[in-house]
């Protein structure tokens, strides 16, 4: 740790801490932040004040002659003049000039040296810096009297609101996005995740520039061969879960690129959901959260500082941010090979899509472009049945090119290195949520298994009558009963009439993405 000086950046504030060890940030945090605590594991718990999440109607980029005709506009991507995005900058400044103490965390993003972005984080939170301290790539001692000039900032003024008199602002809440000037500003917004998910943004921006793949999924990598697999997935549908695997190596759990090398983690750590954790159906993620993570949002006993992960009064979004070295199977640094399994995951709560199929090349187009999960009823005021979900490429919110490009992308590599496409369903079997039953995780992670081992590569198939899948009749440790949906309703005929109905509503988001329209979901 050292004092550093940030008036290149406009930043006056004498006291600046760069890249404190997180028992120092622990100090401050503890000392300076209210609420703040520590868990009876170790962990840093604080608490991101009224937003538990991120608030993707508030995401902007700004429109310049540069980057203007590669972006993606509409709801995802909303443009913000120079001049805007310059007056959010001076007011976040303005805010974190009047801190008694500011925070520099400079680390990489990218794990591949050809490929890594210097990113450099300035906040008044130790909350948020320990947190970026997890989720970026740690420097060496080294490396970080050699860091120079960064080739991103970002200016996390959260806990100032923007002005709402401002144009283009619709809330107190604004994260805006130069790539021109390589700086984003936080500002109405104390969520950490905005930070991560602003790294990610900016890495599917310029990753895609250089014929590079940038991915929202978990990857793993056999112990023997170095070979990948990739799991793209959105939230509730295992992504994070299924990486955890101890057979496999963990390279990430939520963003990668794929070069013409292979493939490698965009992050240094991982996060987490932390709602319903237990160590007895998730045991490295329940041991990684320990000293030196972050736990966001939760509930804990007072008298012994248990948390409660079963506990959802605060949000159900609850997180874990930690180090990717917690993790006992991680591969250190995070690369492979490329992968030989690219696998989607959908949680389809209406209970029409088979466990496993392997997909065609057009297929694999097809559901990468879609990226369809369904949300459950109850998760959300006024969902009372399931509802389908559709996040192009798995990262909808994150995306900033057109959801083709990175098809386009996915495709040419599946295409050079012969990788096998496959869509896994970890919802709901024998009927919709509600009536059927949620597949069962080992029946999920067997499916896996197989994938990686090879054996369903050419295990027998049935085309799906709707959705013309090349459905997978037999797996190791999976009953055959199980594996073709319409079989396991009481009533087929209402499966042929719900199966017909999603897939109307997959082929009319199909049709509007290709129309040029901005859809999807703010899932990712």
């Amino acid at each position: 740790m050292s004092e550093f000086d940030l008036k290149r950046h406009g930043l006056t504030v004498k006291r600046v801490l760069r890249n404190p060890a997180p028992s120092k940030l622990y100090e401050e945090a503890i000392r300076f932040e209210s609420g703040t605590t520590i868990s009876d594991t170790g962990c840093l718990i604080a608490y991101s004040g009224e937003k538990t999440g991120r608030s993707p109607l508030d995401k902007r980029i700004v429109n310049h002659p540069e980057s203007s005709e590669d972006i993606w506009w509409g709801p995802v991507n909303f443009p913000l003049d120079e001049l805007t995005f310059s007056i959010n900058r001076e007011r976040a400044k303005d805010y974190l000039n009047t801190r008694e103490r500011l925070y520099c965390i400079d680390a990489f993003a990218g794990w591949d040296p050809r490929y890594r972005l210097k990113v450099r984080i300035i906040c008044s939170r130790p909350y948020h810096a320990l947190f970026m301290h997890n989720m970026l790539i740690r420097p060496t001692d080294e490396e970080l009297e050699e860091f120079g000039d960064p080739d991103f900032v970002i200016y996390n003024a959260g806990q100032f609101p923007a002005n709402r008199l401002t144009i283009g602002m619709t809330s107190k809440t604004s994260v805006d996005v130069s790539f021109e000037s390589r700086e984003m500003v936080i500002l109405g917004t104390e969520y950490a995740g905005e930070m991560k998910k602003g790294v990610f943004t900016i890495m599917n921006y310029l990753m895609p520039r250089r014929g590079v793949l940038s991915m929202h999924c978990s990857a793993t990598s056999d112990r023997e061969t170095g070979s990948s697999s990739v799991l793209f997935g959105l939230s509730g549908t295992g992504k994070t879960t299924l990486s955890a695997d101890p057979k496999r190596h963990l390279i990430g759990d939520d963003e990668h690129c794929w070069s013409d090398d292979g493939i490698f983690n965009i992050e240094g750590g991982c996060y987490a959901k932390a709602i319903y954790l237990s160590r007895e159906n998730e045991p490295e993620i329940f041991d990684a959260l320990r000293y030196g993570s972050v736990l966001e949002n939760v509930v804990y006993d007072e008298a012994h500082h248990h948390v409660d992960f079963n506990n959802a009064t605060i949000t159900q979004n609850t997180r874990g941010a930690y180090p990717i070295e917690y993790m006992r199977s991680a591969k250190v640094p995070c690369m492979a090979g490329h992968p030989t399994d690219v696998i989607f995951l959908t949680c389809d709560a209406f209970g029409v899509l088979p466990p496993v199929s392997r997909l065609t090349r057009e297929q694999a187009m097809y559901h990468f472009v879609n990226g369809y999960t369904a949300k459950v009823a109850g998760t959300e005021m006024g969902v009372n049945e399931p509802v389908a979900t559709f996040s192009p490429c798995f990262g909808g919110p994150f995306l900033v090119w057109h959801p083709n490009k990175y098809a386009e992308l996915l495709a040419a590599k599946v295409d050079q290195h012969g990788s096998r496409v496959w869509l896994v369903n970890t919802g709901w079997t024998g009927g919709p949520a509600g009536v059927g039953s949620r597949m069962k995780l080992s029946d999920t992670r067997a499916i896996v298994d197989a994938i990686h081992s090879g054996t369903i590569s050419s295990a027998p198939t049935v085309i799906d009558p709707v959705f013309g899948l090349h459905v997978v009749t037999q797996c190791p440790g999976v009953s055959p009963q199980v594996l073709i949906p319409r079989q396991t309703w009481q009533d087929p005929a209402a499966w042929d009439d719900l199966a017909t109905s999603l897939h109307r509503q997959f082929e009319d988001n199909h049709a509007r993405l290709q129309r040029g329209e901005a859809v999807g979901s703010t899932e990712g």
